[in-house]
Protein backbone atom coordinates (compact mmCIF):
# COMPACT_ATOMS: atom_id res chain seq x y z
CA UNK A 1 0.00 0.00 0.00
CA UNK A 2 1.33 3.54 -0.99
CA UNK A 3 0.63 6.66 1.58
CA UNK A 4 -0.67 9.46 0.06
CA UNK A 5 1.44 12.33 0.57
CA UNK A 6 -0.24 15.99 0.82
CA UNK A 7 1.27 18.94 1.41
CA UNK A 8 2.99 20.43 4.32
CA UNK A 9 -0.36 22.58 5.47
CA UNK A 10 -1.90 19.30 4.99
CA UNK A 11 0.15 16.94 6.82
CA UNK A 12 0.02 19.95 9.78
CA UNK A 13 -3.62 19.66 10.06
CA UNK A 14 -3.66 16.41 9.94
CA UNK A 15 -2.02 16.65 12.80
CA UNK A 16 -4.27 18.64 14.63
CA UNK A 17 -1.80 21.56 14.84
CA UNK A 18 -2.42 25.30 12.61
CA UNK A 19 0.03 26.04 10.22
CA UNK A 20 2.81 28.55 11.03
CA UNK A 21 2.46 31.41 9.00
CA UNK A 22 4.96 33.66 7.96
CA UNK A 23 5.00 37.36 8.88
CA UNK A 24 6.28 40.42 6.97
CA UNK A 25 8.85 43.16 7.78
CA UNK A 26 6.52 45.57 8.28
CA UNK A 27 3.83 43.46 9.90
CA UNK A 28 6.12 42.25 12.72
CA UNK A 29 7.06 46.08 13.00
CA UNK A 30 3.61 46.76 13.43
CA UNK A 31 3.44 44.65 16.13
CA UNK A 32 6.29 45.52 18.07
CA UNK A 33 5.32 48.94 17.78
CA UNK A 34 1.64 48.27 19.11
CA UNK A 35 3.63 46.78 21.91
CA UNK A 36 5.07 49.96 23.32
CA UNK A 37 3.17 51.65 25.55
CA UNK A 38 4.35 55.09 25.43
CA UNK A 39 4.75 54.50 21.62
CA UNK A 40 1.22 54.06 21.00
CA UNK A 41 0.38 56.96 23.70
CA UNK A 42 2.18 58.68 22.21
CA UNK A 43 0.33 58.32 18.56
CA UNK A 44 -3.04 58.82 20.09
CA UNK A 45 -1.97 62.25 21.18
CA UNK A 46 -0.40 63.00 17.75
CA UNK A 47 -3.99 62.07 16.64
CA UNK A 48 -5.46 64.45 19.43
CA UNK A 49 -3.45 67.62 18.62
CA UNK A 50 -3.81 66.71 14.77
CA UNK A 51 -7.32 66.50 15.35
CA UNK A 52 -7.22 69.85 17.44
CA UNK A 53 -5.28 72.00 14.98
CA UNK A 54 -7.53 70.88 11.95
CA UNK A 55 -11.34 70.98 13.71
CA UNK A 56 -10.78 72.58 17.12
CA UNK A 57 -12.07 76.00 15.33
CA UNK A 58 -15.67 74.42 14.95
CA UNK A 59 -16.06 74.96 18.63
CA UNK A 60 -14.63 78.20 19.10
CA UNK A 61 -17.20 80.68 20.09
CA UNK A 62 -14.79 83.61 19.11
CA UNK A 63 -12.64 84.01 15.70
CA UNK A 64 -8.48 84.08 16.50
CA UNK A 65 -8.69 87.64 15.56
CA UNK A 66 -12.00 88.64 17.15
CA UNK A 67 -11.50 91.67 20.16
CA UNK A 68 -13.67 91.51 23.07
CA UNK A 69 -13.76 94.86 23.68
CA UNK A 70 -15.37 93.84 26.82
CA UNK A 71 -12.59 92.25 28.78
CA UNK A 72 -9.59 95.62 27.82
CA UNK A 73 -8.63 97.04 30.49
CA UNK A 74 -9.32 94.38 33.02
CA UNK A 75 -7.74 90.92 31.44
CA UNK A 76 -5.62 90.84 34.38
CA UNK A 77 -8.58 89.98 36.61
CA UNK A 78 -11.67 88.73 33.92
CA UNK A 79 -9.56 87.42 31.09
CA UNK A 80 -8.70 84.12 32.54
CA UNK A 81 -10.00 80.93 31.56
CA UNK A 82 -14.02 80.59 31.69
CA UNK A 83 -16.48 78.63 29.95
CA UNK A 84 -19.73 80.95 30.60
CA UNK A 85 -17.78 84.11 28.44
CA UNK A 86 -16.53 81.55 25.55
CA UNK A 87 -12.78 82.03 26.34
CA UNK A 88 -11.94 78.27 27.09
CA UNK A 89 -7.76 79.22 27.21
CA UNK A 90 -8.79 83.00 28.72
CA UNK A 91 -7.71 85.99 26.57
CA UNK A 92 -4.43 87.23 25.19
CA UNK A 93 -2.75 90.83 25.99
CA UNK A 94 -5.02 92.27 23.13
CA UNK A 95 -8.30 90.69 24.21
CA UNK A 96 -8.34 88.01 21.39
CA UNK A 97 -9.40 84.33 22.56
CA UNK A 98 -6.65 82.36 23.28
CA UNK A 99 -7.79 78.82 22.39
CA UNK A 100 -8.37 80.04 18.72
CA UNK A 101 -4.69 81.98 18.80
CA UNK A 102 -3.98 78.14 19.98
CA UNK A 103 -5.33 76.40 17.16
CA UNK A 104 -4.33 78.80 14.80
CA UNK A 105 -0.35 78.60 16.21
CA UNK A 106 -1.03 74.60 16.03
CA UNK A 107 -1.75 74.56 12.56
CA UNK A 108 1.06 76.69 11.63
CA UNK A 109 3.51 74.79 14.00
CA UNK A 110 2.84 71.26 12.53
CA UNK A 111 3.09 72.98 9.16
CA UNK A 112 6.46 74.10 9.88
CA UNK A 113 7.36 70.95 11.08
CA UNK A 114 5.92 68.41 8.62
CA UNK A 115 7.03 70.78 5.75
CA UNK A 116 10.45 70.71 6.60
CA UNK A 117 11.00 67.19 7.35
CA UNK A 118 9.22 66.24 4.08
CA UNK A 119 11.83 68.26 2.45
CA UNK A 120 14.76 67.03 4.31
CA UNK A 121 13.18 63.30 3.01
CA UNK A 122 12.77 63.96 -0.53
CA UNK A 123 16.05 66.13 -0.76
CA UNK A 124 18.28 63.95 1.60
CA UNK A 125 17.50 60.86 0.32
CA UNK A 126 18.16 61.37 -3.17
CA UNK A 127 20.98 63.41 -2.39
CA UNK A 128 22.60 60.67 -0.37
CA UNK A 129 21.29 57.73 -2.06
CA UNK A 130 22.78 58.89 -5.58
CA UNK A 131 26.31 59.62 -3.48
CA UNK A 132 26.29 56.17 -1.66
CA UNK A 133 25.50 54.22 -4.72
CA UNK A 134 27.21 56.29 -7.49
CA UNK A 135 30.62 56.71 -5.41
CA UNK A 136 34.31 58.15 -6.60
CA UNK A 137 34.07 61.54 -7.65
CA UNK A 138 30.78 62.25 -7.63
CA UNK A 139 30.44 61.30 -3.96
CA UNK A 140 33.40 63.39 -3.01
CA UNK A 141 31.79 66.53 -4.50
CA UNK A 142 28.14 65.89 -3.64
CA UNK A 143 29.41 65.07 -0.04
CA UNK A 144 31.47 68.10 -0.05
CA UNK A 145 29.05 69.98 -0.88
CA UNK A 146 27.30 68.74 2.55
CA UNK A 147 30.54 69.16 4.22
CA UNK A 148 30.89 72.85 3.49
CA UNK A 149 27.02 73.94 4.06
CA UNK A 150 27.07 71.87 7.78
CA UNK A 151 29.73 74.34 8.33
CA UNK A 152 27.80 77.31 8.20
CA UNK A 153 25.31 78.09 11.74
CA UNK A 154 21.98 76.98 10.53
CA UNK A 155 20.73 79.51 12.90
CA UNK A 156 22.88 82.41 11.20
CA UNK A 157 21.41 81.14 8.15
CA UNK A 158 17.85 81.02 8.86
CA UNK A 159 18.05 84.45 11.13
CA UNK A 160 20.17 86.24 8.24
CA UNK A 161 17.50 85.31 5.47
CA UNK A 162 14.49 86.63 8.10
CA UNK A 163 16.20 89.67 8.43
CA UNK A 164 17.61 90.75 5.02
CA UNK A 165 14.25 89.17 3.00
CA UNK A 166 10.70 89.21 4.15
CA UNK A 167 9.96 87.77 7.47
CA UNK A 168 7.22 85.85 5.90
CA UNK A 169 6.02 82.02 6.60
CA UNK A 170 7.10 81.40 2.72
CA UNK A 171 10.89 82.46 3.47
CA UNK A 172 10.63 80.61 6.76
CA UNK A 173 10.02 77.21 4.82
CA UNK A 174 13.17 78.01 2.75
CA UNK A 175 15.50 78.99 5.20
CA UNK A 176 14.22 75.51 7.01
CA UNK A 177 14.61 73.57 3.49
CA UNK A 178 18.10 74.80 2.64
CA UNK A 179 19.86 73.14 5.79
CA UNK A 180 17.44 70.30 7.46
CA UNK A 181 17.85 68.31 4.32
CA UNK A 182 22.13 67.69 5.29
CA UNK A 183 21.74 65.28 8.22
CA UNK A 184 19.05 63.28 5.88
CA UNK A 185 21.88 63.11 3.34
CA UNK A 186 24.72 61.42 5.27
CA UNK A 187 22.48 59.30 7.05
CA UNK A 188 21.44 57.74 3.71
CA UNK A 189 24.82 57.58 1.75
CA UNK A 190 26.21 55.43 4.92
CA UNK A 191 22.94 53.07 4.71
CA UNK A 192 23.44 53.07 0.78
CA UNK A 193 27.09 52.13 1.04
CA UNK A 194 26.09 48.80 2.94
CA UNK A 195 23.28 47.96 -0.05
CA UNK A 196 24.85 48.46 -2.91
CA UNK A 197 26.87 45.34 -2.65
CA UNK A 198 23.78 43.52 -1.64
CA UNK A 199 23.03 40.04 -3.68
CA UNK A 200 19.84 41.84 -5.34
CA UNK A 201 21.73 45.09 -6.29
CA UNK A 202 24.50 43.08 -7.90
CA UNK A 203 21.67 40.69 -9.94
CA UNK A 204 20.20 43.96 -11.17
CA UNK A 205 23.55 45.05 -12.40
CA UNK A 206 23.96 41.85 -14.33
CA UNK A 207 20.57 42.18 -16.20
CA UNK A 208 21.28 45.13 -17.08
CA UNK A 209 19.19 48.00 -15.03
CA UNK A 210 19.84 51.40 -15.04
CA UNK A 211 21.62 53.45 -12.13
CA UNK A 212 18.21 55.56 -11.88
CA UNK A 213 16.25 52.55 -11.90
CA UNK A 214 18.41 50.45 -9.21
CA UNK A 215 18.42 53.59 -7.25
CA UNK A 216 14.29 54.14 -7.16
CA UNK A 217 13.55 50.58 -6.91
CA UNK A 218 15.97 48.97 -5.19
CA UNK A 219 17.78 51.18 -3.34
CA UNK A 220 15.55 53.90 -1.53
CA UNK A 221 12.74 50.89 -0.56
CA UNK A 222 15.08 49.65 1.85
CA UNK A 223 16.20 53.12 3.26
CA UNK A 224 12.49 53.68 4.14
CA UNK A 225 12.90 52.30 7.74
CA UNK A 226 15.62 54.66 8.15
CA UNK A 227 14.06 57.44 6.66
CA UNK A 228 11.03 57.28 8.45
CA UNK A 229 12.87 56.90 11.85
CA UNK A 230 14.47 60.39 11.18
CA UNK A 231 11.47 61.85 10.11
CA UNK A 232 9.28 61.43 13.13
CA UNK A 233 12.52 62.39 15.06
CA UNK A 234 12.99 65.96 12.92
CA UNK A 235 9.32 66.86 12.91
CA UNK A 236 9.93 68.14 16.49
CA UNK A 237 13.07 69.96 15.68
CA UNK A 238 12.13 71.74 13.05
CA UNK A 239 9.03 72.95 15.13
CA UNK A 240 11.34 73.63 17.84
CA UNK A 241 13.42 75.74 15.03
CA UNK A 242 10.58 77.76 14.27
CA UNK A 243 9.52 78.12 17.79
CA UNK A 244 12.47 79.44 18.43
CA UNK A 245 12.68 82.10 15.50
CA UNK A 246 9.13 83.00 16.19
CA UNK A 247 10.10 83.46 19.91
CA UNK A 248 12.53 86.20 19.08
CA UNK A 249 10.26 88.00 16.51
CA UNK A 250 11.42 86.94 13.27
CA UNK A 251 9.06 84.36 12.51
CA UNK A 252 5.30 84.15 11.86
CA UNK A 253 4.05 87.30 12.15
CA UNK A 254 0.45 88.88 12.82
CA UNK A 255 -2.43 88.44 12.25
CA UNK A 256 -0.95 84.84 12.04
CA UNK A 257 1.12 83.27 14.65
CA UNK A 258 2.58 79.76 16.38
CA UNK A 259 3.41 78.37 19.31
CA UNK A 260 7.09 79.73 19.55
CA UNK A 261 5.14 83.39 19.07
CA UNK A 262 2.19 82.18 21.97
CA UNK A 263 5.12 81.49 24.15
CA UNK A 264 6.92 84.60 23.67
CA UNK A 265 3.86 86.76 24.35
CA UNK A 266 3.17 84.67 27.16
CA UNK A 267 6.10 84.71 28.66
CA UNK A 268 6.29 89.17 28.34
CA UNK A 269 2.95 89.09 30.29
CA UNK A 270 3.97 86.84 33.68
CA UNK A 271 4.39 89.88 35.52
CA UNK A 272 1.04 91.15 34.57
CA UNK A 273 -0.10 87.89 36.56
CA UNK A 274 -1.78 86.14 33.34
CA UNK A 275 -0.04 82.95 33.77
CA UNK A 276 -2.68 81.33 31.26
CA UNK A 277 -1.07 83.28 28.66
CA UNK A 278 2.08 80.82 28.60
CA UNK A 279 0.53 77.83 30.46
CA UNK A 280 -1.72 76.94 27.78
CA UNK A 281 0.62 77.09 24.79
CA UNK A 282 3.53 75.82 26.10
CA UNK A 283 1.30 72.95 27.59
CA UNK A 284 0.23 71.82 24.19
CA UNK A 285 4.13 72.57 22.94
CA UNK A 286 5.41 70.38 25.40
CA UNK A 287 2.90 67.53 24.96
CA UNK A 288 3.24 67.67 21.44
CA UNK A 289 7.20 67.30 21.13
CA UNK A 290 7.12 64.37 23.85
CA UNK A 291 4.76 62.93 21.92
CA UNK A 292 6.46 62.70 18.46
CA UNK A 293 9.59 62.09 20.68
CA UNK A 294 7.85 58.97 21.50
CA UNK A 295 6.73 57.59 18.26
CA UNK A 296 9.84 58.39 16.51
CA UNK A 297 11.59 56.14 19.48
CA UNK A 298 8.60 53.56 19.12
CA UNK A 299 9.82 53.38 15.16
CA UNK A 300 13.30 53.04 15.83
CA UNK A 301 13.14 50.06 18.22
CA UNK A 302 10.48 49.05 15.64
CA UNK A 303 12.54 48.68 12.83
CA UNK A 304 15.59 48.13 14.40
CA UNK A 305 16.48 44.54 12.80
CA UNK A 306 18.86 43.96 15.43
CA UNK A 307 15.71 43.55 17.75
CA UNK A 308 13.57 41.30 15.93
Amino acid sequence: MVAQLGTAEDNVEAAGMEPVRGRSLWSDARQRFFANKAATGGLVVLVLVVLFALFGQTVAQWSNEEIDWSLLGNIPQAGGPSIANGHYFGVDETGRDLYARVVQGSRISLMVGIVGALISVVVGTLWGAVAGYVGGKTDTVMMRIVDLMMSIPYMFVLILLLVVFERSLVMLFIGIGLISWLDMARIVRGQTLSLKNKEFVEAAIATGVRTPTIIFRHIVPNLLGVVIVYATLLVPSMIIFESFISFLGLGVQEPSTSWGALINMGASNLRNETPWMLGFPLAVFVISLFAFFFVGDGLRDALDPKDR
